[in-house]
């Protein structure tokens, strides 16, 4: 009788394999923050923009036809999390989630915040998986896909590869992707895949860091499309 169902049951784990990370919902201290149909919970920064962000086939859909916009979630401050989601661009792409986001005191841009790329498709795929920091009292530093960076007190930053990073050709480029964003405390760690994509970890005085804010989803530059789905929370902190 399993013999005979040998080739059912290699189709089942073969499309079990190919789904994204987040597909499957985890554990139970996750909370699922789209649901699929309505934006309940989620608001347009600059609230102008709100036309670009729409539900679609159980997706969030950025569509910058005009505009340069974030989508917020819940607009309250977060310190430590794990955040998963899937996202894929339909055609080229610029897009990122942004962790600890407070509006820009300066006013120079619209938000400062810890940021991580999972764009640039049709740009240049050396930046998939990306971390930039646009921080107050600091440089901004980047942090390309495989590598890891580390800030000194002096705000010195020191690059080095990660092991097992993810490759470019781990990314499905017009399909389905999971991400995995850790933060605690000082330390950031970005995952595509179940792959590493970036590290980050800052010793700046605790004054010049970003210790809490909001989660937003950027949609970059006009013209580009981003789909995201299967988005679900923990707050640590």
């Amino acid at each position: 009788m399993i013999k005979n169902n040998i080739p059912c049951i290699i189709a089942t784990l073969t499309a079990l394999m190919t789904l994204p990370v987040t597909a499957a919902e985890p554990d139970k201290d996750f909370i699922m923050i789209f649901d699929g149909e309505t934006l309940d919970g989620w608001e347009a920064m600059p609230s102008k923009t709100s036309f670009a962000w729409t539900v679609e086939d159980g997706m969030i859909v950025g569509n910058g036809a005009k505009a340069r916009s974030y989508i917020v979630y819940q607009n309250k401050e977060v310190a430590d999390l794990e955040l998963k989601f899937a996202y894929r661009f339909p055609g080229k792409g610029n897009s990122g989630v942004s962790i600890r986001a407070i509006v820009d005191p300066t006013g120079k841009r619209g938000f400062q915040s810890y940021h991580a790329d999972i764009g640039h498709l049709g740009i240049g795929p050396q930046v998939l998986g990306a971390w930039d920091f646009h921080t107050p009292g600091r440089k901004e530093h980047r942090c390309f896909r495989g590598e890891r960076l580390v800030i000194d007190e002096n705000d010195k930053p020191t690059l080095t590869k990660l092991k097992g990073a993810v490759a470019k050709d781990d990314i499905n480029k017009n399909g389905w992707n999971a991400v995995h964003v850790v933060v605690t405390g000082n330390q950031f760690k970005f995952f595509i895949n179940g792959k590493p994509a970036s590290e980050f970890t800052e010793h700046l005085p605790q004054k010049k860091r970003l210790k809490r804010g909001m989660i937003q989803f950027q949609l970059h530059d006009p013209g580009m499309i981003v789909h995201f789905k299967d988005m679900y929370l923990k707050v640590l902190k």
